[in-house]
C-alpha cells in the first residue's frame, strides 16, 4: 500500500498500535488509551485531525467498529471533537481539561 493514501500521510505520521499488547482490556480501550497517550505526548497537535475511522482501523489492525468505539472515549473526555463530514480533531490545548 502507498504511503500517500487519503491525504498524504507519511509513515512517520501513522499511529503505531499493537492490539495484542494487553489481553486484560478490550481492544477499543487499548486503542483509546493509545490515542490519549499520543495527545498527552503532543504527537497529535491542536486542531489536527485523527485519521478517518476506516484508515485508523486499517493502520491499527482493528475493525472499523472498534476504531469508532475507541475514538468515542477521548471525545467523551473532551480530548477530541468530531465535526460531521469533517472528521475528529484534537481540541486546542486550552480547551482540554
Amino acid at each position: 500500500m502507498s504511503d500517500d493514501v487519503d491525504g498524504g500521510d507519511t509513515v512517520d505520521e501513522r499511529i503505531v498500535f499493537d492490539p495484542d499488547s494487553n489481553l486484560d482490556k478490550y481492544t477499543y480501550e487499548l486503542l483509546a488509551d493509545h490515542l490519549a497517550r499520543l495527545i498527552a505526548a503532543g504527537r497529535l497537535q491542536s486542531n489536527t485531525p485523527l485519521p478517518a475511522e476506516r484508515r485508523l482501523a486499517a493502520e491499527c489492525g482493528v475493525s472499523p467498529g472498534t476504531a469508532r468505539h475507541a475514538t468515542s472515549v477521548p471525545r467523551e473526555l473532551g480530548l477530541v471533537v468530531t465535526v460531521r463530514s469533517k472528521g475528529t480533531f484534537r481540541r486546542r490545548a486550552s480547551c482540554v481539561g
